[in-house]
C-alpha cells in the first residue's frame, strides 16, 4: 500500500484548491478568516487571502509526505531503513489531516453567519494523536521523529519502552480527547486540550529521564 501513497498524496494536496474553485463565486468579498473560542468571527479578510492560505496549505500538505518519506535518508541512525514504511504511513496520515482541514476552514469561510466550535478542531487533532500513537511503538531510534531525548537516543531500551507507553498513552489519549471536546463547551475545551497534551508529552519523558537515572545509578 505505501507504494500508493506517492501517488494518493497529490490528490490530497489538491482537493482543497479544487473545492475553492467550486464555491469561489459563491464566497463573499469578505469573510471570516478566524474565530475565537465561542466560534464569532473575530478576523475578516479578502477571498485573495484565502486563496494565498489554501495553497500555503496545499503545498504543505505534499511537503509533509514527501519530507517524512525521505527524511530516513540523513538519518545517522542504523535504523534508519526500517524507519521509512512507518514515516510514510504517518507523513500520509498528516496529510489527510492538513487537507481536510483545509477543507473545513474553506467551508467555515463560505458559510457567512456560520460560528465554528473550536472543540471540532480540537477533537480532529485528538483524532491524530490516536492514528499517530498506533505507528509510535514501532518506530526504531532515529533523529526525527518520536521522543528524541538524549537519553532515549543513546539506549535502545529506553526509546522502546518509551515509545510503547507514549504509543498506548497517545492512541487511548487522543481517542479521549476526540469524545470530549465534543461533549463540553469550547471554551473548556481548550483548558482539556491544552492539559490532555501536557499529560501526554510529559509522562512519557518523566518516565524516559527515571529509567535513564536508574540504569545510571545501576552503573555506579
Amino acid at each position: 500500500m505505501n507504494k500508493y501513497f506517492k501517488y494518493l498524496v497529490w490528490p490530497l494536496a489538491v482537493a482543497p484548491l479544487a473545492y475553492l474553485a467550486i464555491v469561489w463565486k459563491d464566497l463573499p468579498e469578505t469573510i471570516a478568516m478566524h474565530f475565537d473560542l465561542e466560534g464569532k468571527p473575530d478576523r475578516y479578510g479578502s477571498k485573495n487571502e484565502l486563496l494565498v492560505m489554501t495553497i500555503i496549505l496545499s503545498a504543505m500538505c505534499a511537503g509533509l509526505y514527501f519530507i517524512l518519506s525521505n527524511i530516513y535518508k540523513i538519518d545517522p541512525k542504523k535504523y534508519a531503513a526500517e524507519n521509512k514504511d512507518r514515516l510514510q504511513r504517518i507523513g500520509f496520515i498528516l496529510s489527510i489531516f492538513l487537507s481536510a482541514l483545509t477543507c473545513f476552514i474553506i467551508y467555515t469561510s463560505s458559510k457567512e453567519g456560520f460560528e465554528m466550535s473550536a472543540s471540532y478542531v480540537y477533537a480532529g487533532i485528538g483524532l491524530l494523536f490516536s492514528v499517530i500513537g498506533n505507528y509510535m511503538h514501532n518506530i526504531k531510534p532515529n533523529y526525527f521523529a518520536g521522543f528524541r531525548l538524549p537519553w532515549t537516543l543513546h539506549s535502545e531500551e529506553n526509546w522502546r519502552k518509551t515509545h510503547l507507553l507514549g504509543g498506548k498513552m497517545w492512541f487511548v489519549g487522543g481517542i479521549v480527547l476526540t469524545i470530549v471536546s465534543l461533549l463540553i463547551p469550547a471554551k473548556a475545551g481548550a483548558f482539556v486540550f491544552f492539559g490532555f497534551i501536557a499529560v501526554m508529552v510529559l509522562i512519557p519523558v518523566i518516565y524516559s529521564y527515571r529509567m535513564f537515572k536508574a540504569e545510571q545509578l545501576l552503573k555506579k
